[in-house]
């Protein structure tokens, strides 16, 4: 999403250029500017623009963040992960957008495109975003009713894999396993903290956070809490099926062991008395007699279905 600048004033909601957003001076009741980090420019911009000091612009502009929320002054400086628009082009699970929010007036800063950004533009442009607090209230909702199902995915792939739990599918299963293992790995090292961040952004000491904006945050943080519980389970299913997968995979190659050790010691006893018999000596019985090939084949038949027939009742081939 490119950058943009909206301004919610007596006359409604209006989109306006970002240099002139910044020097409203309070004459709005929301002012919403919203930047890319990739841009070499939005560093200076945010210093000297913004007004902004040097603790908050290295934050907002940071290549590597993790959810918080940190008071500065009047202000807050709050950082969420969410789910990217093309997560191809991540190192990491989740994209992250970093927030300096004040009376009247909020930056965001992202490197990623978030898929909860447009739903909450649409929102401020429809009325329903009224000041920061309402802001940063959509965004943690909207972030939360994306995340919310596609953690709930990662229960159902792991129904699924459970359902399906065979020796014959145990590579397949596997594969599938170690991917939704990874991945629930990776949006609980965001999550957990995303919970902390925003409980404590709902008891924040802050006069643009009303007493319905707070109800919110502590309704998207307890969501994100169930996510963490959710994830935690996820992990640690994976690695209980992780464990049946290997002692079903152990099972397949000792039954394979196990009839190669059979066919050998079938063809034990053949390869002796055939080697026996084709060695270049005289005295070797029957050589001359016609009926002597065959004799020697119905005897090695009749040896091999007497062993077969010995590990048959002896249970050796029972899995």
């Amino acid at each position: 999403m490119t950058p943009f600048a909206l301004i919610l004033d007596s006359g409604g909601v209006r989109t306006a250029p970002i240099d002139d957003a910044a020097h409203t001076n309070g004459s709005a009741a929301l002012v919403w500017i919203h930047l890319d980090a990739n841009d070499p420019a939005t560093a200076s911009w945010l210093a000297d623009k913004a007004g902004l000091n040097d603790l908050v612009v290295n934050a907002l502009t940071a290549t590597e963040t993790r959810p918080r929320c940190e008071p500065i002054d009047t202000g807050a400086l709050i950082n969420m992960r969410g789910l990217a628009a093309q997560p191809e082009t991540l190192s990491d699970a989740l994209a992250s957008i970093r927030l300096w929010t004040e009376r009247g007036r909020v930056i965001s800063v992202i490197r990623h495109d978030l898929l909860a950004l447009p739903p909450v533009v649409a929102a401020m442009k429809a009325g329903k975003v009224l000041d920061p607090g309402d802001l940063v209230t959509a965004l943690a909702m909207a972030i939360t009713e994306q995340l919310d199902p596609d953690v709930a995915d990662l229960g159902d792939l792991l129904d699924d894999c459970e359902l399906r739990l065979d020796a014959d599918k145990v590579f397949v299963l596997r594969r599938m396993i170690a991917r939704g293992r990874a991945k629930a790995i990776d949006y609980r090292r965001f999550v957990v903290p995303q919970r902390q961040a925003l409980e404590k952004l709902s008891h924040l000491d802050c006069d643009w956070l009303d007493e319905r904006d707070r109800n919110h945050l502590a309704e998207a943080a307890d969501r994100f809490a169930r996510m963490g519980e959710e994830l935690e389970s996820v992990r640690e299913r994976a690695a209980l099926m992780h464990e049946q997968l290997t002692d079903l995979r152990a099972e397949v190659i000792e039954t394979r062991a196990l009839l190669i050790s059979v066919v050998a010691l079938v063809f034990l006893p053949l390869t002796f008395l055939t080697g026996l018999l084709g060695m270049n000596v005289e005295g070797i019985p029957y050589a001359k007699a016609p009926w002597a090939f065959w004799g020697v084949v119905g005897v090695c038949v009749a040896i091999a279905f007497a062993i077969t027939g010995y590990f048959m009742k002896a249970h050796w081939f029972r899995r």
